[in-house]
């Protein structure tokens, strides 16, 4: 089938389980434009080149026929991630003058201990259950749970989160034969509503500032100066959506992985230890985001013998590029020691994940503590139901029998 076509068939539902066979066929094309005037880019080389390259834009707006309908919309203006520097870099400067080194260290460590508190608490909710629900059960409540503590949401308030993140998630997810429209309303309408919510607490914080995120984005400042009120509402807003969906996917496809590898979950029962370096692995084997749809080139960008024009949608297949065989040895082999293990799971460049350090440390204590509980856990349905979103890929629900 010719490769104008392949996009369309990555992104249908039908191989959604499985579009690693799609990915090989697009990195031996390479660099390959679709009919609408895209360009997919799988090789693993490729794409950390143009990751780095300061022609290419994270603003959709630099493209030659803007989509009128992405993210920035709710009356609020963009978030970081879908600038360019300068004001990229003032953004998220301030942003991680609150979260992490070298001006806050400690923050992430200090979570330590209360997301183990916040998983125990998971997993007392799943003993003596007969069938658990990976995702309903355990990996969707964490991740926004982690993030209404870090940013110091009161905890009689969390449901409210919990209830928005449904409505985001809907938006991206719809059900099949349905008018997205409608979904993607709600979920526009529930942005805008924790936007909002966020911003009167973060009023309330610049007064009496206590020692969570929020406080730090209402009153702190760097060599950039400090927070609007607005950009503390969205970038509030893209810690917790992008964050959530990012982590519960991580976890997700975790414990597919480890369940259809049962000889590496035993090792790692044994081995807690090694549970950081699987996670890495878990982050190139089956990243929870498949690709980077919305770059543009700001010139024309001549790659592998490709012209790719200014403007023209440019597409970073992050999940083909983690299987490059030009890159990893034996890719499609699932191995929690692999050594050399650079992958694209958190992008790269000056837009890698800036939650990285927070998905790594919830994934790990997680996975961990999931392994130890589940005696000897077996899969209901392989492969379980998906989501619909081809970017955030991960399984809607995954049912399994603890043993």
């Amino acid at each position: 089938m010719a490769a104008d076509t392949l996009f369309q068939r990555i992104t249908d539902y039908a191989h959604r389980a499985d579009p690693y066979p799609l990915y090989a066929e697009l990195r031996e094309n390479r660099v390959a434009r679709q009919e609408d005037g895209s360009y997919l880019v799988g090789t693993y080389h490729e794409i950390a080149a143009l990751l780095h390259d300061p022609r290419v834009s994270s603003d959709r707006r630099n493209r030659t026929a803007p989509d009128e309908t992405d993210i920035g919309g709710e009356g609020l203006p963009p978030a970081f991630i879908g600038l360019d520097d300068p004001e990229h870099h003032r953004l998220r400067s301030l942003a991680m003058w609150s979260f992490g080194p070298p001006h806050t260290p400690g923050r992430i460590d200090a979570m330590h201990g209360e997301i183990t508190r916040i998983v125990k608490d998971l997993i007392g909710g799943l003993t003596g259950k007969e069938r658990i629900d990976i995702v309903d059960d355990f990996a969707y409540p964490l991740p926004v749970t982690v993030i209404c503590r870090l940013l110091g949401v009161p905890i009689e308030d969390e449901p409210r989160f919990r209830q928005w993140s449904d409505a985001i998630v809907a938006g991206i997810d719809p059900s099949p034969g349905e008018d997205p429209a409608q979904r993607q309303r709600a979920a526009a309408e529930a942005r805008k509503t924790m936007a909002l919510y966020l911003g009167e607490l973060a009023g309330k914080r610049r007064d009496h500032p206590s020692d969570d995120m929020l406080s730090a984005f209402a009153t702190g400042h760097g060599t950039d100066g400090r927070f609007t009120q607005l950009e503390i509402m969205t970038t509030s807003v893209l810690l917790l959506i992008a964050g959530h969906e990012t982590t519960v996917n991580l976890i997700t496809n975790g414990v597919l992985t480890l369940l259809r590898h049962p000889d590496q979950l035993a090792r790692l029962r044994s081995d807690p230890a090694l549970m950081p370096q699987a996670v890495e692995e878990l982050l190139r084997y089956e990243p929870p985001v498949q690709m980077l749809p919305q770059r543009t080139p700001l010139a024309d960008i001549e790659l592998s013998g490709v012209t790719i024009p200014k403007g023209a949608p440019l597409i970073l297949m992050l999940a083909s590029g983690n299987r490059d065989p030009e890159r990893f040895h034996d890719p499609d082999r699932f191995d929690p020691a692999r050594e050399d293990n650079q992958h694209l799971g958190f992008g790269s460049g000056i837009h890698s994940c800036f939650g990285a350090p927070l998905a790594r440390l919830e994934a790990q204590i997680a996975l961990n503590a999931l392994i130890q509980h589940l005696d000897s856990p077996r899969l209901v349905e392989d492969p379980p139901p998906y989501r619909r979103s081809p970017v955030l890929r991960g399984p809607r629900h995954l049912l399994v029998e603890p043993g």
